[in-house]
């Protein structure tokens, strides 16, 4: 089969095409022709950074093909003699083995039934496969860590991006007030989405407009405690900051406790015991229209690297897919 393989940690033209032997399935795995792998930050985040390649892979540099990714949706080719979930032919999507070897990249994939859902049937693979990782990291941050409900205030940061626009929707879904913030460039697209308000990062301090949220869910890889100390000024006492990306350091979690009353939570997608029933729950709002995968590029699967080459930005509208 085709599979795009890690030829050596480094750019995106490190991904190249190769031919490598279809997976062998276990007992409790099915093997699933895939139609569209989703493409995310932490894919190529893993590409050019030998400790998140060895946190991910267990790297040792001898391997015979690195291949990379976790999203995926396809059809069900075979099944392993324990599985009682699927059956040949049927449609399904899902994130698998993460984090740890999923061989996403490719055209055929091994994958636990227990990390596999259906896919509706009026939702096509593209966006199934756009719905796996950033969604389920949205619905984990939103919904399961910051249990939000009707009337809630929320801030999204990176509202335009592919976890972002997932999140925005999920809160309107539970009813909440969303602000989003993103570039002003794509204030238009947010706003689509379902968002009360939108703030341009570029010419505006979010903590200066807004200083009442319940909740504030912040995915910004850079700054560190800086841009966490900022979203914690936004939030009304008794607040829930969920941090996606930075570790918040100890003493800044205790005091925003001991000054505010305000909760900061680190936001993990995996594992995740939910994982089966959420990723259900956002088939069904996908199968519904109330939720969509927003698609910003397709490419074929031999032009992984354009994928990456995006991705990498962490500037992406939506989603990236690419097609075997």
């Amino acid at each position: 089969m085709r599979a795009i393989v890690l030829k050596e940690i480094g750019g995106p033209e490190n991904l190249v095409l190769a031919d490598v032997p279809v997976p062998q399935i276990k007992d409790n795995e099915v093997l699933v022709q895939v139609k569209a792998i989703s493409i995310n930050p932490v894919d190529a985040f893993v590409r050019r950074t030998k400790e998140a390649l060895n946190w991910v892979y267990s790297y040792k540099g001898t391997e015979e093909h690195i291949i990379l990714g976790w999203d995926v949706a396809g059809i069900v080719t075979e099944a392993g003699r324990a599985v009682t979930k699927f059956k040949k032919g049927d449609e399904v999507f899902g994130n698998f083995k993460f984090v740890g070897q999923a061989n996403a990249y490719a055209e055929y994939v091994a994958a636990p039934e227990t990390e596999m859902v259906m896919k509706p049937a009026n939702v096509s693979f593209k966006e199934a496969a756009g719905a796996t990782m950033s969604a389920l990291t949205a619905w984990v941050s939103i919904v399961n860590v910051g249990e939000i409900k009707k009337g809630d205030k929320v801030i999204i940061h990176g509202a335009s991006g592919g976890v972002g626009h997932f999140a925005v929707q999920f809160a309107k879904h539970f009813g909440a007030y969303v602000i989003g913030v993103a570039s002003g460039q794509n204030r238009e697209f947010v706003l689509s989405l379902g968002a009360d308000e939108f703030i341009d990062y570029q010419t505006q301090r979010f903590e200066d407009l807004v200083k009442d949220a319940d909740l504030v869910h912040d995915t910004v890889w850079s700054d560190d405690d800086k841009h966490l100390e900022r979203s914690l000024r936004s939030l009304k006492p008794g607040g829930t900051l969920l941090s996606l990306v930075i570790y918040p350091d100890p003493v800044f979690v205790e005091q925003a406790r001991a000054e505010k009353e305000v909760a900061v939570l680190r936001v993990n997608v995996s594992p995740n015991p939910t994982y089966e029933q959420d990723l259900e729950s956002i088939g069904r709002l996908l199968s519904s229209g109330e939720v969509r995968t927003h698609i910003s590029h397709t490419f074929p699967l031999e032009d992984m690297p354009k994928a990456h080459a995006i991705i990498q930005t962490k500037n992406a509208v939506g989603k990236i897919i690419v097609t075997p």
